[in-house]
């Protein structure tokens, strides 16, 4: 599951402190109502096919224990088992409206904690030996269901003893590891006892809506009543995407202009172990918290301060832990505003300058233009004035810098194409009723006809794989970086009221996948992203991202291309290997693609040593590699490094360094854009002579 802090959200109920008891957890006639609605509606709308059998039924129970114990701490095979032998009539009940199985599940999921928790907190009175050689398998998705309650024991030890061990790494003493650590299972315990039957109920549909596709989900009444009210109060977000990852939350991605961006101390990858409010407010330990519970931590009023202990990616097993104070704050247009600067004298044509827009997101603020004003914000009408500023400075070609962005507008995107093209279509959008739809650039106009290339990578999505994908299809510029992340379907909110009219029970609302956008030349965006004409490895092997790491997501497939005129092509082979033998003497390309591969190897590990000796020895490694090379590579660019992990950060400091890290693939991708228009202006001198 997926949320982002960028507005208010609430992605749950509100916080409970009211325990529910086991006798009120059964489903009730509105929930049996809503189902066979949403039944209803999945058939008729959604853009996958959808028929409720057996076969659906059986990945929906899976699904259902996936999502309640998702590091298979808590089952027994034969809970599973049981439950597995009622799927077949599953869609059958489901259909009627009957929800028993659901409840049934969690009833006894609930038991199974109480019991894992106990014997959790038993674990706590005994010592801990650190010298022993052993380890423990922290990522549980693909592990079998435990078949005894030994077995299981065994793995709840091992599990204790590397909670324990992080927060030694970390440098608690015995007294407060204890004492967190019983915080920490209680609070599992208090959670659990907490849901509602709609949350019950919430938890099945959402695994009912993910079995069918990834980004189809379901808000129960109370949860749509409290996103509503969190959206009219002054409640502001951090600026982040998380999402659930075992027992973590973990920290997608961070939104250009938001507190967490800005505070260059949050990155891709860091696990939030902590939450705290205010400036001297205690540090509540998060670890096993839903996502929807986090997120209620972290909102809060505009100007109020949100501390966050995170566990950074590359710490990984090391524990060692960094806490990072933020303002919350709502996220403006002009803090996500696109912005120019020029590369003066590529190394490789000296006489070049190199104009670079970094467009962080599709923006435009329809609540001005709704209102009538002339001078409303957008990202064409930026970049439009961008490009202006940088043709009354000589720039001889242009860089669009996509990389980080996730989409937006997709009237910007349409637009922003047109700035490079004559006229024609930009992306084709097909419903769930099959329909295909031509979206066109809607103004004939060209802004700029210069060299030009886009510098994507793997979080450029949606939005940014449209304008990436019809300047590549047209053969207007080339694409440089990673390929992209992958996300080429719409989604939409349906109130499921308006399917029982003249009824007054509240059922919620159902995001629904409802169309997918294709590409001019009929390739959809979705799954494999946009590839580069010219590919950036960076290290990071092995590793799946975006879409293509999202269960039941929809496959890739192709279309009639649209009518339109592609430009004579670039001489990419010459390309390509000119630029890979300026990155094999490129200081900043060994730093990225070292840290790219210590990172590939962290995101690929399932198991950790329960060995202090060797855990401390391979954060050493991991350090010497991450750190000490960017040291040495922002000392060679004149840079004193900043320390990331000292009590008092110096923030503009460290948003100047990493600047500098950004430039490293902008630097060259300007290289890239050098050899184009080089190449070009040779080609054209010939043809020039004969005509005089």
């Amino acid at each position: 599951m997926v949320v982002a802090l960028l507005v208010p959200f609430a992605s749950g109920a509100l916080a409970k402190t009211q325990e529910v008891g086991l006798a009120e957890l059964f489903p009730d006639e509105r929930q049996a109502r809503t189902i066979v609605v949403i039944n209803k509606v999945l058939e008729r709308f959604h853009y996958r096919d959808f028929e409720l059998t057996d076969a659906f039924a059986e990945q929906v129970i899976d699904n259902y224990f996936e999502d309640l114990d998702p590091g298979r701490l808590f089952f027994l095979k034969r809970d599973v088992d049981r439950f597995a032998r009622s799927a077949p009539r599953l869609d059958d009940d489901v259909a009627k409206g009957k929800l028993d199985t659901a409840f049934d599940v969690f009833r006894v999921y609930r038991m199974r904690v109480d019991a894992r928790i106990d014997h959790a907190l038993s674990l706590l009175q005994e010592p801990f030996d650190f010298s022993r050689d052993e380890s423990y398998l922290f990522n549980r998705e693909e592990a079998d269901w435990a078949t005894t309650e030994v077995e299981l024991n065994e793995v709840w030890r091992k599990r204790v003893k590397n909670d324990y061990l992080l927060l030694k790494l970390a440098g608690k003493d015995d007294d407060a590891i204890r004492e967190q650590l019983r915080k920490r299972y209680k609070g599992i315990t208090r959670r659990i006892h907490q849901f509602t039957p709609d949350d019950v109920y919430q938890a099945f549909v959402n695994a009912y809506a993910r079995t069918l596709e990834p980004h189809t989900s379901y808000m129960s009444p109370s949860t749509s009543e409290n996103f509503d009210i969190s959206m009219r109060l002054s409640l502001e977000g951090i600026g982040a995407v998380l999402r659930a990852e075992n027992e973590f939350t973990v920290i997608q991605r961070t939104i250009p202009g938001g507190p967490a961006r800005q505070s260059g101390q949050i990155h891709a990858g860091d696990r939030i172990v902590g939450v705290a409010q205010g400036l001297d407010g205690e540090m509540e330990d998060v670890v096993g918290w839903r996502l929807q519970d986090v997120v209620d931590k972290i909102r809060g009023p505009k100007g109020s301060v949100v501390r966050l202990q995170t566990l950074p990616k590359s710490e990984a097993g090391g524990g060692r832990m960094r806490e990072v104070s933020l303002v919350r704050n709502q996220i403006k247009l002009e803090d996500q505003a696109a912005q120019q600067f020029i590369i003066d004298g590529p190394e490789n044509a000296p006489s070049l300058r190199v104009g670079v827009i970094e467009v962080p997101a599709f923006y435009r603020d329809f609540r001005a233009e709704s209102a009538g004003k002339d001078d409303f914000r957008s990202t064409t009408r930026d970049v439009r004035k961008l490009i202006k500023e940088l043709k009354a400075d000589g720039v001889d070609g242009l860089i669009i810098d996509l990389r980080g962005n996730g989409g937006g507008s997709l009237t910007e995107a349409l637009e922003l194409t047109g700035l490079f093209i004559e006229e024609g279509p930009v992306v084709q959008v097909k419903d769930s009723f099959g329909k295909v739809e031509v979206e066109v650039d809607p103004d004939p106009a060209v802004v700029y006809t210069g060299p030009l290339a886009v510098l994507v990578d793997r979080n450029s999505a949606s939005a940014s794989e449209i304008f990436a994908g019809a300047i590549q299809d047209y053969g207007r510029g080339i694409i440089i970086g990673e390929p992209t992340f992958g996300k080429g379907t719409v989604q939409t909110l349906i109130d499921l009221d308006r399917y029982v009219p003249g009824d007054d029970t509240e059922l919620g609302r159902l995001r629904l996948t409802m169309a997918e956008f294709y590409r001019i030349s009929g390739g959809s965006t979705q799954l494999k992203g946009v590839e580069p004409d010219i590919r950036f490895e960076l290290g990071l092997q092995g590793v799946d991202h975006g879409e293509r790491s999202l269960e039941n997501a929809l496959p890739w497939a192709r279309i009639r291309p649209a009518r339109y005129t592609p430009a004579s092509g670039f001489d990419l082979e010459r390309l390509k290997r000119r630029s890979a033998e300026r990155i094999k003497g490129d200081d900043g390309f060994r730093m990225l693609i070292a840290q790219g591969r210590v990172l590939s190897e962290i995101e690929a590990q399932d198991e950790v040593s329960l060995s202090e000796r060797e855990r401390r020895a391979e954060s050493k490694r991991r350090d010497e590699v991450l750190k000490e090379q960017k040291a040495a590579f922002l000392r060679a660019r004149g840079i004193e490094p900043v320390d990331e992990d000292a009590d008092d950060v110096d923030e503009e400091a460290l948003e100047r360094q990493q600047e500098i890290i950004d430039r490293i693939l902008t630097e060259e991708a300007a290289r890239i854009l050098a050899d184009v228009i080089v190449e070009r202006r040779a080609d054209e001198r010939p043809r020039a002579a004969m005509r005089d």
